[in-house]
């Protein structure tokens, strides 16, 4: 698959995972927001009715104050008459005479007892005469009730207004309204606290469960339809609103969580293309590698077999050994091609099949470096050792191990400095129950930003002017596997132009 189609695919299942979160997002926002207004619509709903009720309260105490103190006043009026007719001996149809003008209170009240009377002990006569007195009756009271009522307006308007609210409101009563609006309105249950202030937003009560100064939530102002300065506000507070409001959410974490793991999955498998797509790219290039790398040792051995064929190259001993020799190098060399290719078998298995038994890694290090030394000589290099002779025994496969060490000495000989002559360094130590292997050269050296890249399978560090270095990419990751496979570990320190150095644990054969 192109990269351009892995990216395509990509950039489509990256919008639509966008687009998903978006809406669900846009639907949580929502339901948010439809939370909040039903919350706040059915608080603002309770607290215009309960203010209607405390203005019901206090138009319903004036009446019945107005009231008591008319009932007062005609108890009084009768009285007096009372005792005016008393005082004059006359028939009941000289009342007329009595002087009663001196005080126009009782002079109205008389008037309108005699005016009802009047009426009503009239003689009856038609049935429509009947009515239309009754009518008048009615008219009268309705005259005497609206006239009632507008004193009790007035006395409403320019007295309630300058009485505290303190005065004006019971508390009780106030909470009781309160609690009984908001179960009408659907907030069963969900707890509240309020306070009250005055016109100068001094506070005046607060509810017996409300501590602290806290920022009220909803502020309504207490009889709005009083003329002039506000009386007084109520202050509301709703320590789980937020917790009503966020409920209802709990409906999308399903959701979400469905979405963040398919997001993973997308994610990884993503990952795992593009590692598949960077192996099967190493891959090509170690087949055109290893095309290369076995093309000219069998294009020799070809030539070789050509020249045998001639009788004439027979009959000269000399030619024979030198086309025997190149023969034997090139077979060498492609034996050594096809180990490399074998390598790559190890990392398709889970485990390797190595053969484990009880090797002593200090005498495996001076074999190597015994049979290495004339490698390094012959290019004008030294190898130094610090080897203990003292048995370090560890469960391992004698040949992979080896291999390893020829590996990284390999390696130090492939890359190393023009500048200077080649110096290698093999140590050994055992720190408590590990064995501790350090390989050293002083050649060309590794940048910061490949040094962790090493160890990957088909990774080839960039080597500067040297062309002349060949290979697979397989040497470190062989050698980072048969390490890992032995329950040890490894790694590499380098400084450009300077040189690397490999270190390796092995864990020991506890005495």
């Amino acid at each position: 698959m192109k990269k351009s189609v892995i990216w395509l695919l990509v950039g489509v299942m990256a919008m639509t995972f966008a687009a998903l979160i978006a809406l669900q997002i846009m639907y949580i926002q929502s339901l948010v927001k439809m939370q909040t207004d039903e919350f706040d619509g059915a608080v603002r709903r309770s607290l215009s009715q309960v203010v209607y009720l405390l203005e019901q309260d206090e138009t319903r105490r004036y009446l019945e104050n107005e009231l008591e103190e008319r009932d007062r006043e005609a108890l009084n009026l009768r009285s007096s008459i009372t005792s005016k007719i008393k005082s004059v001996p006359l028939p009941p149809s000289k009342l007329e005479s009595i002087k009663i003008d001196e005080d126009p209170s009782i002079l109205n009240y008389w008037k309108k007892v005699r005016s009802i009377t009047s009426k009503l002990n009239q003689p009856q006569g038609s049935l429509a005469d009947t009515f239309e007195n009754m009518q008048d009756v009615l008219k009268d009271r309705y005259l005497h009730q609206q006239a009632l009522l507008e004193d009790v307006i007035l006395r409403i308007l320019y007295e309630s207004n300058n009485l505290p609210i303190a005065q004006r409101v019971d508390f009780n009563k106030l909470e009781h309204y309160l609690a009984e609006e908001f179960e009408k309105n659907g907030l069963h249950n969900v707890p509240f606290h309020f306070k009250v202030s005055d016109k100068k937003d001094q506070e005046v009560y607060r509810c017996n469960d409300l501590f602290g100064d806290h920022k009220a939530d909803y502020v309504h102002v207490l009889f709005p339809n009083d003329p002039g300065r506000i009386a007084g506000k109520l202050h509301l507070y709703f320590p789980t609103r937020a917790k009503y409001i966020r409920d209802p959410l709990w409906v999308f974490v399903p959701s979400i969580l469905f979405t963040a793991v398919v997001l993973a999955v997308f994610a990884f498998v993503i990952i795992v293309i593009f590692r598949q797509k960077k192996l099967s790219d190493m891959k090509n290039d170690f087949i055109n590698n290893m095309t290369h790398e076995f093309k000219t040792p069998i294009s020799t051995i070809s030539l070789a077999s050509q020249m045998l064929r001639d009788a004439d190259v027979g009959k000269t001993p000399t030619v024979m050994k030198n086309i025997s020799g190149i023969i034997a190098d090139e077979t060498k060399r492609l034996s050594f091609q096809v180990d490399k290719v074998l390598q790559v078998s190890l990392f398709e298995r889970d485990k390797s099949t190595l053969s484990f038994k009880e090797v002593d890694v200090n005498k495996v290090l001076r074999n190597v470096v015994s049979t290495f030394k004339l490698k390094v000589e012959s290019i004008g290099g030294q190898i130094r050792d610090d080897i203990s002779e003292d048995e370090a025994l560890v469960i391992a496969d004698e040949m992979h191990l080896t291999n390893v060490v020829f590996n990284l000495l390999d390696n130090a000989l492939k890359y190393r400095s023009d500048q200077r002559p080649l110096m290698l360094e093999v140590f050994s130590k055992q720190v408590r129950d590990h064995l501790s292997i350090k390989v050293k050269d002083n050649g060309v050296g590794i940048k910061k930003e490949y040094l962790k890249k090493v160890f990957e399978r088909f990774y080839r560090a960039p080597s500067g002017n040297v062309h002349n270095v060949k290979g697979f990419g397989l040497g470190l990751a062989y050698v980072k596997k048969i390490i890992n496979d032995h329950k040890g570990s490894i790694t590499a320190e380098s400084e450009l132009n300077a040189g690397t150095t490999f270190t390796i644990h092995l864990p020991l054969i506890k005495k």
